[in-house]
């Protein structure tokens, strides 16, 4: 099942023409995972960064841009996991405007220990917590 969470598109998100700058994207991707570690993961990034020294940094990102979002617009972000390897993890988030995608995106993050940057093994606490989804576009079906 897809964790879904909303972002509205604002001001500072856009460009001179009012649609979403495309860098601003990834910088609401990467808040839809930090959300997504805290409300089902049970990791908050604080806990991870600070308090543990570990990190969950992406290690390769591949995005489509289907339609241009615009100021004003709410986006609903779809994440779904992909696959779970021993210290990596594919995630694929998908943002719709309505019933049209705007954007897919496939990332790869890396488990890793913060003082040495080498990946490590997920922990039992997180991997339980993790759930491989068989992707299906719910906007489709």
């Amino acid at each position: 099942m897809a964790f879904t969470t909303q972002r509205k598109v604002r001001f500072q998100h856009c460009d001179p023409a009012g649609i979403v700058f495309y860098p601003r994207y990834f910088e609401m991707i990467n808040s839809v995972v930090e959300d997504w570690f805290e409300e089902v993961v049970h990791h908050d990034f604080n806990q991870l960064h600070v308090e543990t020294g570990t990190g969950v940094p992406t290690a390769a990102i591949d995005t489509q841009f289907h339609a241009p979002s615009r100021l004003g617009e709410r986006l609903t972000f779809e994440l779904r996991v992909q696959s779970m390897g021993r210290s990596s993890l594919t995630l694929q988030i998908v943002a719709y405007c309505g019933e049209q995608k705007r954007l897919t995106s496939d990332s790869t993050l890396v488990f890793v220990d913060l003082s040495s940057g080498k990946p490590m093994p997920w922990t039992e606490a997180i991997r339980q917590h993790i759930t491989v989804d068989n992707y299906k576009d719910s906007h489709n079906e």
